[in-house]
């Protein structure tokens, strides 16, 4: 148990430090590509700026489902309160969801009404290659912590980086567009980036909502934890099976076969050893319950055929 405590405070504070980072860079990389669009007279890059100030708000959303996600279980929440940072990622997916179709939304309306961008600095330019670089870093950076510690909520948050990187591409292709004589290239542009917000709004919402509703694990974990419950010594077979998702955690009931002539002091220590094995081989199990099963003669002799 102390060891799980561990794991929880060393995700807790790696999910922190890269949401700070992230606040950080978000905020001084608004303020540079606000003041580039205005000096440059670019309407999409203090677009592009307004949305990576979203990232900043985006990141705060992350911090909180996170830090409460992590506490501890009291007397109105007994299995804890991990799907709290599924509630922070479904915020997320639509934050996302509102900025892709608000992108989107003006792009439509920039190739209805016809006007025409100025011709930008090339300030705006370099702006816009600065900040698909740094956006794109970002998303690799969260994205690694993410997996890291399995969390929907920081994997949410990458993809809001990706988005802000997408963002800034529709940004550069439409200021240069403009300098070239093609300015409808940025309302085109806004339009095709809306489509992948949207589709990565739409994924993180799905796997928000699928550890929300006790969705099983994948097939190759439960595969895994029936290999290794059946390689435990004193089982001799599994009646039932099941795990589900709840938040990042899991949760896993197992029915399993013994003698039926085993004592009981010895049927319980067979189940402690399988209900310890699969807590420390699967780091992300937060419980395991084992019931056993007395096998009859004949299962109990097929297995020793075998």
């Amino acid at each position: 148990m102390e060891q799980k405590n561990g794991n929880f405070m060393e995700e807790e504070n790696l999910a922190m430090r890269v949401s700070l980072i992230s606040i950080v860079i978000n905020t001084i990389l608004s303020a540079l590509k606000l003041a580039a669009g205005v000096i440059a007279r670019s309407g999409a890059m203090v677009s592009d700026a307004v949305h990576s100030l979203s990232d900043v708000l985006s990141t705060f959303v992350v911090m909180a489902g996170v830090k409460l996600s992590k506490k501890e279980s009291d007397k109105e929440h007994p299995y804890g309160h991990e799907r709290l940072e599924c509630v922070a990622a479904i915020i997320l997916a639509t934050m996302l969801l509102l900025t892709g179709l608000g992108i989107g939304a003006n792009g439509i309306n920039s190739i209805k009404s016809g006007n025409n961008l100025q011709a930008p600095g090339l300030l705006a330019l370099v702006a816009a290659v600065a900040s698909i670089a740094i956006k794109e870093w970002m998303f690799w950076f969260t994205r690694s912590a993410a997996k890291k510690i399995n969390s929907g909520a920081l994997m949410a948050d990458a993809w809001h980086h990706r988005s802000d990187a997408l963002s800034s591409v529709g940004s550069f292709i439409g200021i240069l567009g403009a300098r070239i004589g093609f300015p409808v290239l940025d309302p085109v542009a806004s339009i095709v980036i809306c489509i992948f917000i949207v589709k990565a709004a739409y994924d993180i919402f799905k796997d928000a909502i699928d550890k929300m509703v006790d969705k099983a694990c994948d097939e190759e974990t439960q595969t895994n934890l029936h290999t290794l419950i059946m390689q435990q010594e004193g089982v001799l077979g599994i009646d039932l099976l099941h795990s589900r998702l709840f938040g990042n955690k899991i949760y896993v009931d197992v029915e399993i076969l013994v003698d039926g002539h085993t004592l009981l002091q010895d049927s319980h220590q067979i189940a402690e050893n399988v209900h310890d094995t699969i807590e420390l081989n699967f780091t992300n199990v937060k419980h395991c319950m084992v019931h056993v099963n007395p096998a009859s003669s004949s299962e109990t002799q097929n297995t020793a055929n075998l």
